[in-house]
């Protein structure tokens, strides 16, 4: 199916984007916030879209549709810099719950990398691969991420 896609084939492409709109608009709710992932996730189907053609295979379809809605969000936060209209709300609010309170305390590149390899399945490389660091990197931040929840946990009584 994704190689009819990166052929050209509209309805090939369709069935791609039924098929990974819910997992992707999960990964970016859950790390950039649920008031950013639409537009994101959006933006990212349109891209892979336009880039169809570029896909060679070497990586899962997730994991090169996944890159790009990462890219398309590191462009967002540039524009929302250069543009000074980044406020208080540009954070992330989780709607509620422990474990979403827990990794809205986390640093948006800790909250990925654990969402991608704990809650997703990624492996430590390929989660590597699509945030741009090299892999003891990532098993770093994975590690802290990991400490800072446990911490939390154990401080809020439950351990």
């Amino acid at each position: 199916m994704s190689r009819r896609a990166a052929g050209g084939d509209g309805a090939a492409f369709a069935m791609l984007v039924e098929k990974y709109e819910r997992p992707l608009r999960g990964f970016l709710a859950r790390t950039i916030g649920p008031e950013h992932a639409d537009d994101i996730a959006q933006e990212a189907f349109i891209k892979a879209w336009r880039a169809a053609g570029q896909y060679n295979g070497r990586a899962r379809y997730s994991t090169w549709l996944t890159r790009i809605a990462w890219r398309c969000r590191l462009d967002a936060l540039r524009r929302e810099r250069k543009t000074e209209t980044m406020d208080e709300s540009a954070g992330y609010a989780p709607p509620s719950g422990e474990a979403e309170d827990m990794l809205a305390r986390l640093s948006e590149t800790e909250r990925a990398s654990l969402v991608l390899c704990e809650g997703h399945g990624w492996t430590h490389a390929e989660a590597a691969e699509l945030l741009g660091m090299p892999l003891g990197t990532l098993k770093s931040t994975v590690a802290r991420a990991k400490a800072k929840c446990r911490a939390m946990w154990e401080g809020a009584d439950h351990g």
